[in-house]
């Protein structure tokens, strides 16, 4: 048999390919002396060193257009579906058309004013649009159903809790963004009268304890809810800005202090989600959305509350505390627990977007420092956004929640995409988000979030 010999430059290179794919198929081992490890890529849990603008804004449009669809401003015959003027002869049985929320439910106080603040800081007219043509058609239902409603106290009109309020929950969020729209330019007539008459409802006639602090007798008698700081407070706060009465602005300061004198725990930075009157003992339990609550109303505050007023120092400095408290809380995916102070219980949504818009807004303010907070901002964010699904829909927010006294109550406490105290604080922290990074930028240092000024 013949044997075939292949000259030595063939065979060199044959033997150099060898040596080639083997080093391919096995490149050297990750050591400190052939790799610089603190370059390594970790596994993060969301989106990290990634956040921009127009990323942001793409989230903001996906939740915009399916509220848009899911929220129709038009008034049917429950029983028929055709359509209803308010203009013709009254209809007992027109109902705004139902979708998937409700357009008059406190959560949606909280849309429109996450929609106006789209609008400014984005420039896309759709946001603002979204809010003055809702507020514009609740506004001119009033009238319609102004005669019935008072016949009919508790006849179940699209527009009872607002025009016969039994709790803030009615209408404080709501008043609060007609005072903001109105102030942007919205041109609704019957607007005014509204919201005179729930302002007058939280100063006047809402439950208060002896000392003149808004109050509920649920669960227990005499029972302070941390949410109703929110509930209240934000629209007393606007009207002061609206009208230019000093006394709206030292009934907030008043309500401020006396809720936080009693539920914001100093050491741990948090407030208790209740506080019952006649108990010794109080359910310290630190529910992420109501502290949310808080916070919200502590930006909304300052945001109107003259320079010079004596109970401004007190707030931000409350402001920071609780800021601080929050941030060492932040778990490593960047969502906050719904029990701030256990870890074990789940990661919820709507509280974490709501930290997201209001340390977000506070740095914009200039009240905290950028270089700070800022990371832990865009963190919060690049987390929310993961919660935004295809649809536009917000996941992994928690439902209505009552006072509990056992953490059971809370740890179980279910999550929906139709629990609607996801959608605003999401638009908000979209915004600010956004206005935070053109203000303070910031770059990959050594790996980490880096705020530049």
């Amino acid at each position: 048999m013949k044997t075939t010999h292949l000259p030595s430059f063939t065979l060199g290179l044959l033997l150099l390919g060898s040596v080639t794919a083997s080093a391919q198929t096995n490149p050297p081992k990750a050591n400190d002396t052939t790799t610089p490890l603190h370059l390594l890529q970790p596994d993060y849990p969301v989106p990290y060193g990634k956040t921009k603008p127009e990323d942001v804004k793409q989230v903001l449009d996906r939740v915009y257009n399916y509220l848009d669809k899911a929220t129709p401003a038009e008034l049917v015959d429950k029983k028929t579906n055709a359509a209803v003027s308010t203009r013709g002869k009254f209809n007992p049985d027109a109902i705004i058309k139902p979708g998937d929320f409700r357009l008059t439910s406190y959560e949606w106080g909280v849309t429109y004013s996450g929609m106006l603040l789209a609008g400014e800081v984005t420039g896309d007219k759709k946001y603002t649009d979204y809010t003055f043509t809702r507020l514009k058609f609740l506004s001119d239902l009033a009238p319609y159903y102004r005669a019935y409603q008072t016949a009919n106290p508790q006849s179940p009109t699209p527009m009872r809790g607002f025009m016969n309020p039994h709790a803030l929950d009615d209408g404080g969020a709501l008043t609060a963004s007609m005072i903001k729209a109105q102030s942007a330019g919205l041109s609704a007539p019957n607007l005014r009268p509204l919201i005179d008459s729930f302002v007058n409802y939280i100063m006047t006639k809402e439950f208060r304890l002896s000392d003149g602090t808004l109050a509920r007798n649920r669960p227990q008698p005499n029972t302070l809810w941390l949410d109703d700081m929110y509930m209240g407070l934000p629209a007393l706060a606007q009207m002061g800005k609206l009208t230019g009465e000093r006394r709206y602005y030292d009934e907030v300061v008043k309500q401020f202090t006396q809720f936080s004198q009693r539920m914001f725990d100093k050491q741990k930075g948090l407030y208790m989600h209740g506080w019952v009157q006649d108990m010794a003992v109080h359910p310290e339990f630190h529910w992420a959305r109501a502290n949310g609550w808080a916070l919200l109303t502590k930006v909304e505050i300052l945001d109107v509350l003259p320079e010079d007023h004596p109970g401004r120092a007190a707030i931000l400095a409350q402001l920071r505390a609780h800021a601080d408290g929050l941030a060492m809380r932040q778990s490593g995916t960047g969502f906050w627990h719904q029990l701030l102070d256990r870890n074990d219980s789940y990661l919820e949504t709507s509280a974490t977007a709501i930290y997201a818009y209001a340390i977000a807004h506070a740095i914009n303010k200039g009240w905290l420092d950028a270089k700070a907070y800022g990371p832990m901002v865009l963190l919060a964010w690049n987390a929310v956004s993961t919660k935004v699904n295809a649809n536009g829909q917000v996941e992994g927010t928690c439902v209505g929640t009552g006072m509990g006294f056992d953490p059971a109550f809370y740890y179980y406490r279910p999550v929906n995409v139709y629990a609607a105290h996801g959608y605003g604080p999401v638009i908000l922290a979209g915004a600010e988000t956004i206005r935070l990074l053109k203000n303070h930028p910031f770059e990959i240092n050594d790996s980490s979030v880096q705020m530049t000024k």
